[in-house]
């Protein structure tokens, strides 16, 4: 077992070799629109690359969640594969939110001879979803464009 700061040091080290090998800016937050954000998770079971809808009003997350649910069928044939679509994910804090994630499990951050693999996973599902936004963001943005 590693102390807390151990595994804050772990997890330190690990995102930023990821930065090393794959040197880019993400999209992440910067999506244009409130409440809306691609992110990375990993911990010591899993690794996840992420859509989180946010959103204070439920009418506006849940429209951005069934936006990208008339697309996912595009989404899935053309960018990226055995996707989670749930419209109502409870974080641990109790926040309702709307998550669409893949994710790979059976390997863990705290074993640096899954770095790689979690690595190559990150990238490329994550350019994947980018790639996805860049085709179809304008419509997602488009709360006036009927589903």
């Amino acid at each position: 077992m590693y102390s807390k700061e151990e595994t804050q040091r772990l997890k330190r080290e690990f995102w930023i070799a990821f930065a090393e090998k794959y040197p880019r800016k993400w999209v992440l937050y910067d999506t244009k629109i409130k409440d809306f954000s691609f992110k990375f998770y990993v911990d010591n079971k899993k690794a996840q690359v992420l859509i989180d809808i946010e959103h204070r009003s439920d009418e506006k997350r849940i429209l951005y969640f069934e936006k990208l649910e008339s697309l996912k069928t595009i989404l899935e044939d053309d960018f990226v594969k055995d996707l989670v679509f749930e419209k109502d994910f409870t974080l641990e804090n109790g926040k309702t939110i709307s998550r669409i994630w893949v994710e790979k499990t059976g390997v863990g951050v705290s074993n640096r001879a899954y770095w790689d693999e979690i690595f190559v996973f990150f990238f490329e599902k994550m350019n994947a979803f980018e790639m996805f936004y860049w085709e179809y963001g304008d419509y997602i943005r488009d709360l006036e464009i009927n589903i």
